[in-house]
């Protein structure tokens, strides 16, 4: 049970090194590649939204993918993108708090043992792109499909890149199209003949809920992006998005409590006077850059930022760096820093903040005001030649990655990642 989300503008998109001869030219892609990506991320916190903004945010997810790009010609490369993403979530569990061993207290802050405590989401992308004999135009296309329990998904989109300036500049338009939609899962107290001898509260149980209608979720992008070689040293790159949401924004399975209501509990958990209820259209528009500049043959500057804005009420701006640091002709090290901060969504409510008679509300502490910091470092083997043979491909480079994450309001998570290139050698 997890949001799908929607990438932002194509930076850097391709790099593409031609040469114009009368009769040749060089291919895109010169051998099939295959990547392996591997990740675990873990993450805990006490702002679960399932939970109206108040219990375990505990989370672990286990991601694989594997990635292959073939040349199908000189000009044309098609690339498969698989992955399964496996996940077991405290918060999530206590959609259905009361579906595990009836022996313990029912609690927000711990996580129910029953069959609503995890997941999966499968993906499928296929892209294809082509590129011009001079090797100044690139088209691309792509498909995309994703299937989780509740949440199906499926997009297309199309990319225009364009290098003049002798390869120096580089523009790029891309737009996708997501559409979405909801197999509604409610907490377990808002479902048709809910019935607990448990219950105790002032008068009787009866919450402000009707079930939603609209069940789709449709996202429409359009993302421009310009890079610049500076001179010798720099390279530098800006971007525009526009994503335009609409359907069913809300999470059917976040509780909302209010304010004006009397509170009803199933020993230690308070039962739901709603879910959340947010507008069914969104648009978000993030702007940004990125320069990087070449120091000595050991390191590299790599800085990047972006502004953010809604029609939420949210503005954001996120700033990083990283410096790669060659070690030896093979082994480079990449320690990174990321800093975020996040204005409150006009709809945040904290626990019972909200009343009843309110048209939007979430107490979903990934809309509140916040401020993050990330810190991390990798290590990337490199081998041009390939000589390491795996079942007769050549190791290309290995990228391990270790990253943590904190947010001042308390959550925290950590991520390993693990990443493969394999090419095909002739």
């Amino acid at each position: 049970m997890q949001k799908v989300l929607i990438p932002i503008a194509l930076l850097f998109s391709v790099l593409i090194y031609g040469q114009e001869e009368a009769t040749y030219s060089k291919r895109v892609l010169e051998d099939a590649e295959v990547d392996l990506l591997f990740s675990y991320y873990d993450q805990d916190g006490d702002n679960a939204a399932v939970s109206g903004g108040e219990g375990t945010q505990e989370l672990t997810d286990v991601t694989s993918t594997i990635v292959v790009k073939i040349p199908l010609n000189n000009d044309d490369v098609l690339t498969v993108d698989v992955g399964i993403s496996a996940y077991t979530s405290a918060s999530s569990s206590n959609v259905n708090p009361l579906d595990g061993d009836f022996s313990k207290r029912v609690n927000p802050f711990n996580a129910s043992s029953g069959a609503s405590k995890s997941d999966k989401l499968i993906h499928f992308k296929a892209g294809y792109e082509h590129s011009s004999e001079d090797r100044n135009k690139i088209i691309g296309a792509s498909l995309y499909s994703a299937k989780e329990y509740d949440y199906s998904s499926v997009g297309i989109g199309a990319s225009y890149t364009y290098l003049f300036n002798e390869k120096n500049t580089e523009l790029s338009i891309s737009g996708q199209v997501f559409l979405d939609k909801w197999k509604p899962q409610y907490p377990i107290e808002l479902r048709q003949g809910f019935f607990d001898s448990r219950v105790s509260g002032t008068g009787t149980y009866n919450p402000n809920f009707t079930e939603f209608t609209n069940k789709n979720r449709n996202t429409y992008s359009v993302s421009l992006g310009l890079s610049q070689i500076l001179g010798k040293k720099v390279q530098g790159s800006l971007f525009a998005d526009v994503i335009v949401q609409s359907g069913l924004l809300s999470t059917p399975f976040q509780r909302v409590y209010f304010g004006d209501m009397n509170d009803f509990f199933i020993d230690d958990f308070q039962l739901a006077d709603g879910v959340e209820i947010l507008p069914d259209n969104r648009v978000k528009i993030p702007i940004g850059g990125r320069l990087n500049y070449y120091l000595n043959d050991t390191f590299v500057l790599r800085t990047y930022y972006r502004f953010y804005t809604d029609d939420w009420g949210i503005t954001s701006n996120t700033a990083s760096i990283e410096v790669p640091i060659k070690l030896n002709n093979v082994f480079t090290l990449y320690p990174t820093y990321r800093f975020y901060n996040q204005s409150e969504s006009e709809y945040f409510y904290e626990k019972e903040g909200a009343v009843s008679i309110l048209d939007y509300y979430t107490s979903d502490y990934d809309l509140s005001e916040f401020i993050s910091h990330q810190y991390g470092a990798g290590l990337r083997y490199k081998d041009i030649f390939a000589k390491q043979r795996v079942f007769g491909f050549g190791l290309k480079t290995i990228d391990v990655r270790g990253t943590m994450y904190n947010r001042d309001n308390g959550l925290d998570s950590f991520i390993v990642s693990l990443g493969a290139t394999f090419v095909n050698v002739r």
